[in-house]
């Protein structure tokens, strides 16, 4: 069964063809660090490492490339008014999304180049968009350097954008440029930003431009032409429209699929932090929800639906993977884990239909019912392969229980030992209430764990706890 994937560029569903068969080369837009990432950022690295895993789990080689921006106006903005150097704002922030992402189980990115550190790459590339036409160094010598928008001809075919419909801004713009339509690929150096916030160019110190970093560094890891394209539907314009143009104008094929996912909205507006109206995990985890039920509510709807976030939402998605989570465990007390291999036909179709995780999710919910009943039956054959499946397909979306990186994921580290010595003290007192028939005293255990968001279940292999309702 072939994949097929939404290609934004021709809008239709295409089977996917890789250039090299059995390999597959990804660049993913990623965070400029300007700030630390909300949910809405993290939406897309779940996204993105679901497709990667599918592919993983199809036999494929992927090299997945992310990239970080971390020197643009905002952080240079930020420099200025803080005082602090831009980069250390930009590192700072990168530890973070870090955390986020280890947190979130999102796989290691095969590598995560610095816009910084590819600064020869895109001079260049810009020299070449010279040489060829297809730019110019502002007249001013000032050090800017613009795309020449007017001389590529496909310009807006990705976006649907008309060349002509586009008016130019109120306050007159740039007048440097030829067109005001024409983007930045070079910025030089300003009198109020950091000083070392620019490098040496044939044309003047300065920086680069935001759509120049993502064609030099794609094509500095995935070469001339790979395969996949992705990032959020916010960066179809003006930034993949931009990187098309200078890339393709520069005589490289560029990407063969572009595919983006919809955007998570709180209230009328996408998350921003510009508009101040973001969530966080930290605000999330203090709700109580935990990073595995955060990526299963992120993951859940398909990559192409724009999610509109809501507290109620949030929790409902996690109880729902807590029904999930509690199969694992009850089957694994009783036929052990398993070793997750082949998923169910029906999931493979579900995947292989544009990555849709709403349908894939269905099927594993489907073999959970299927192992409950088993377990209800006493039915170790059937529990086991329940579990094994659900388990194989858990592994895919990156949502298994079992898996190593969600153990100990949910309390700190320096706490779980304590919380674990107290609830196990509990549930002695409990054992040795209802083992003299003190019926009242051992409820009363039960129930003061339960306030405290301690869920007790009693199993063949002696109680078992988790941490929230179920």
């Amino acid at each position: 069964m072939t994949l097929r994937l939404y290609d934004t560029a021709t809008r239709s569903v295409r089977d996917f063809v890789p250039k090299t068969p059995g390999q597959v080369g990804i660049y993913l837009c990623g965070l400029t660090v300007q700030s630390t990432p909300h949910i809405g950022h993290l939406r897309s690295a779940v996204n993105y490492d679901v497709l990667r895993r599918w592919l993983l789990h199809t036999n494929h080689d992927v090299t997945f490339i992310r990239n970080i921006t971390d020197v643009d106006d905002k952080i240079l903005d930020k420099a200025t008014a803080s005082g602090r150097p831009f980069w250390s704002i930009a590192y700072a922030n990168r530890l973070v999304l870090d955390a986020d992402y280890r947190g979130l189980n999102v796989l290691p990115a095969t590598y995560e180049p610095l816009a910084t550190g590819h600064i020869p790459e895109m001079h260049e590339l810009i020299a070449s968009l010279i040489d060829r036409g297809h730019a110019y160094p502002a007249a001013g010598g000032n050090g800017d350097v613009y795309f020449d928008v007017p001389s590529y001809a496909e310009y807006g075919a990705l976006s649907g954008q008309n060349p002509d419909d586009m008016r130019p801004p109120t306050d007159g713009g740039e007048p440097d440029k030829r067109d005001y339509r024409d983007f930045a690929l070079w910025k030089g150096v300003k009198a109020d930003e950091p000083a070392d916030g620019s490098w040496p160019s044939p044309w003047g110190r300065g920086r680069p431009g935001w759509h120049i970093e993502c064609s030099a560094m794609a094509r500095r890891y995935l070469g001339d032409e790979f395969d996949i394209h992705g990032g959020g539907l916010d960066l179809t314009f003006p930034h993949h429209e931009n990187e098309i143009a200078q890339s393709r104008s520069a005589g490289l094929p560029f990407a063969r699929y572009w595919v983006h996912h919809a955007l998570l909205n709180l209230g009328e507006a996408k998350m921003s932090k510009s508009l101040g109206n973001v969530i966080d995990p930290a605000a999330v985890q203090a709700m109580g929800i935990r990073l595995v039920e955060l990526r299963y509510y992120l993951g859940t709807p398909h990559y192409r639906s724009r999610i509109d976030y809501s507290d109620d939402a949030l929790r409902e998605a996690a109880v729902a993977y807590r029904r999930i989570e509690g199969f694992v465990q009850r089957a694994a007390e009783v036929v052990g884990p398993g070793r997750p291999k082949d998923v169910p036909p029906a999931f493979a179709a579900a995947m292989n239909d544009d990555v849709n995780t709403s349908a894939a999710l269905a099927v594993v919910h489907d073999t959970i019912r299927e192992g409950n009943t088993a377990l209800a039956a006493g039915d170790e054959t059937g529990i086991r392969g329940a579990l094994t499946a659900v388990r194989a397909m858990l592994g895919v979306l990156g949502l298994d229980p079992l898996d190593p990186a969600w153990a100990g994921g949910e309390t700190k580290s320096d706490l779980k030992p304590v919380v674990d010595s107290l609830v196990k003290l509990a549930l002695e007192q409990r054992a040795q209430a209802r083992a003299r028939k003190d019926w009242s005293a051992a409820d009363s255990v039960r129930d003061q764990l339960k306030n405290a968001g301690i869920q007790v279940e009693d199993t063949p292999a002696g109680p078992r706890w988790t941490v929230g309702e179920h």
